[in-house]
């Protein structure tokens, strides 16, 4: 069966995006173990933690087969309200000036810290996987839920797969070419559409669990979106008078 592209792109954006933005944050981690321990205990603790998560995938990827549709859409699409809000609320509040941005030459400069600060030698490289192997592990935990999130909820899994495997690529060929902090990626602004996506997904898939007949169909995914766009910028914009009133507290 042929899926239109209103159905195809947003799964494919929606991994692809969020995949960028957690393989940002555990790419600037394994450079500051790089750096400070060397490429081997970089390399080994990803292999690691890759070989963990292929592992989970293998595990309990089969099992969403055995759960029925209709309860497999509505808890899916309530852990991605959730997700997503929480994305979207750091980012309207860093957006509003009321949380600093995350910045990634300052990670860098604190990892690469903290990892010279231990001892030398094989206690040192060791921790130095240790670091690279939570990392990834953790960044790519979330990376997996949102493939799977996305991706699940009309059998669109290996769509969702494509979006992240291409971000990876992207990453992984851009760090190389670097081989410094990615800096330059607007994560905030990534941030705040995967989390406007990922909403617009969670109540969606939460609706079709429950059998709500969504208007248009997919289509109800783009009002969805542009709903929660206008209500984030409304957001912004009224918090934002309170940042100028600390500034004035401030001064």
């Amino acid at each position: 069966m042929t899926l239109p592209l209103t159905t195809l792109l947003p799964v494919v954006l929606s991994a692809f995006l969020a995949s960028m933005v957690e393989l940002t944050e555990a790419f600037t981690v394994l450079l500051a173990v790089s750096v400070a321990c060397g490429w081997r205990p970089a390399l080994a603790g990803t292999a690691a933690a890759l070989v963990v998560l292929a592992a989970l995938v293998a595990i309990f990827g089969p099992l969403l087969e055995l759960v029925p549709l209709g309860l497999l859409q509505f808890v899916i699409g309530a852990l991605l309200v959730l997700f997503g809000m929480r994305w979207l609320r750091k980012a309207i509040l860093r957006a509003a000036g009321l949380m600093p941005l995350h910045d990634e030459r300052v990670a860098y400069a604190h990892e690469t810290a903290a990892l010279n600060r231990r001892s030398h030698g094989g206690r040192k490289a060791a921790g130095g996987g240790l670091t690279a192997f939570n990392a990834v592990l953790v960044e790519g935990l979330e990376v997996v839920f949102i493939v799977i999130a996305v991706g699940a909820g009309r059998g669109m899994l290996p769509y969702a797969a494509l979006g992240a495997a291409i971000a990876a690529v992207l990453m992984l060929v851009v760090g190389a070419v670097l081989a410094r902090p990615l800096t330059r990626v607007p994560e905030n602004v990534l941030k705040f559409v995967v989390g406007l996506m990922l909403t617009a997904f969670g109540i969606f898939w939460t609706g079709e669990g429950l059998g709500v007949p969504w208007p248009g169909e997919d289509l109800s995914l783009l009002g969805i979106f542009v709903l929660f766009v206008a209500l984030s910028a409304g957001a912004v914009r009224w918090l934002r008078p309170q940042r100028r009133a600390q500034l004035r507290v401030v001064k």
